[in-house]
């Protein structure tokens, strides 16, 4: 496994989205999905807002890898479960998207079980 490099952990915390998607059984990608993120302590992290019934969620848990895109740039990546910095990754997403109810919505004990912590090949 790599991991980021601090140019592209930069640009990762600098933009406000990001496009998942997870690998399908044949090794054919699915439909990427815009999702919200953050990175905490040198990783970068993502929930499903809809809990685990929400299908990117689904989707890039079913094998474990898949991609991220942004900025023009696509990376091969692996999805695994990691709720070790929950706290932190609570405070990172009202610092990155504020307090509004979107970001709430991030919170939910649903929500927060499916904190995915995302690492490059």
């Amino acid at each position: 496994m790599s991991t980021w490099t601090p140019a592209e952990l930069g640009e990762l915390d600098r933009v406000g989205e990001i496009r998942v998607a997870g690998r399908r059984d044949d090794g054919s990608l699915r439909t990427p999905v815009i999702i919200w993120h953050a990175v905490v302590d040198g990783a970068l992290y993502a929930r499903s807002v809809r809990g685990p019934e929400g299908g990117w969620y689904r989707g890039v848990t079913r094998n474990s890898d898949g991609t991220v895109s942004w900025g023009g740039q696509t990376r091969d990546v692996t999805y695994t479960r990691d709720d070790s910095h929950e706290r932190e990754l609570d405070e990172a997403y009202f610092a990155k998207y504020g307090n509004g109810s979107a970001t709430q919505s991030l919170m939910s004990a649903a929500v927060k079980a499916t904190t995915l912590r995302i690492d490059p090949k």
